[in-house]
């Protein structure tokens, strides 16, 4: 069996010289146990930085995937995993450019998927890279989604994130596992469309782990894979475009997956003004101004999808 780990790039030389290294070593020039064979891929955004060049010169063994443009991460994945053609791997990692893995990281995943034939997805404990002991924001120790909508994870409630005590150190059975770090059947990511390349970035890959859950699959995440995750490489907590693409794709993704969301989406009108108020009391005029760009855009879009 072939496993690919993809990673994305986009002007991110640095992030790769950094964290590639662990990635290839932990792949051990692509043998990763008896059952499966596994190729690293740098899928290029139309990087305008000495990325490709970085990777000809310093990483000879990883395939690389140039992309024209930017694509945004959906999009720009969707494109590296359909590159195979006919030829798709069983299994395929989506990987953040910013995550050092760790030795034997990849096995438990193949292992457990090989073994969970109703699972389409796994993830693995992500914590800290600046804060080792702790988890990560981005996926922590697996997601979940509330009653109206709203992402959060074990070991990280909105903004806190737990120290890892071993708390969570048992295979649990998740809403969503995060697109830092995810392994996935390829077959499963392509009949369930794969990303949504209109969301471009954020909340993405929930979107999709709520169709495939809508499908009957289950996801999984296993504590005994664990990767460290710098997170906020690409824009950080208070950049509002963050802001915009977190409350559009939220609403998008309640539109699209949720049955009778009118409930929810009539709740979420007075949550999401109250949370632009809240922004303005911060002096956080370009929160504020992308709550209000993306409720307007959300109602632009959701005619593309299917009608309440």
């Amino acid at each position: 069996m072939i496993c690919s780990v993809i990673i994305l790039n986009w002007n991110g030389a640095e992030m790769l010289r950094r964290y590639l290294p662990s990635v290839v070593k932990s792949c051990q020039q692509g043998q990763t146990c008896i059952r499966h064979q596994t190729e690293i891929i740098v899928a290029d955004n139309g990087s305008t930085d000495d990325s490709i060049a970085l990777l000809k010169r310093e990483f000879p063994s990883v395939r690389v995937i140039a992309l024209e443009r930017n694509y945004g991460f959906a999009e720009g994945y969707n494109r590296a995993i359909t590159a195979n053609g006919e030829s798709e791997p069983e299994y395929t990692v989506l990987l953040n450019s910013d995550v050092e893995v760790t030795e034997g990281w990849l096995e438990p995943m193949l292992d457990y998927l090989d073994h969970h034939k109703d699972v389409a997805a796994v993830q693995p404990k992500i914590r800290s890279w600046k804060q080792r002991n702790r988890f990560e924001h981005a996926g922590a120790a697996g997601g979940f989604v509330n009653r109206l909508g709203y992402p959060y994870c074990r070991g990280r409630v909105l903004w806190h994130v737990e120290e890892d005590k071993g708390q969570y150190d048992t295979v649990a059975e998740v809403d969503w596992t995060s697109g830092a770090c995810m392994c996935v059947r390829t077959t499963v990511y392509k009949e369930c469309g794969g990303l949504d390349a209109a969301f471009f970035a954020h909340m993405e890959e929930i979107d999709l782990c709520w169709r495939m859950r809508n499908r009957g699959w289950r996801l999984v995440c296993l504590p005994q894979s664990v990767v460290y995750h710098l997170g906020g490489g690409a824009l950080s907590y208070d950049n509002p475009r963050k802001t915009y693409l977190n409350h559009r794709n939220n609403l998008l993704m309640i539109y699209k997956n949720k049955q009778h969301p009118r409930g929810v989406l009539f709740v979420r009108f007075f949550l999401d003004y109250a949370a632009a108020a809240f922004y303005l009391l911060q002096g956080r005029w370009g929160a504020c101004k992308a709550v209000f760009e993306a409720r307007r855009d959300y109602h632009k879009m959701r005619k593309n999808y299917a009608v309440l």
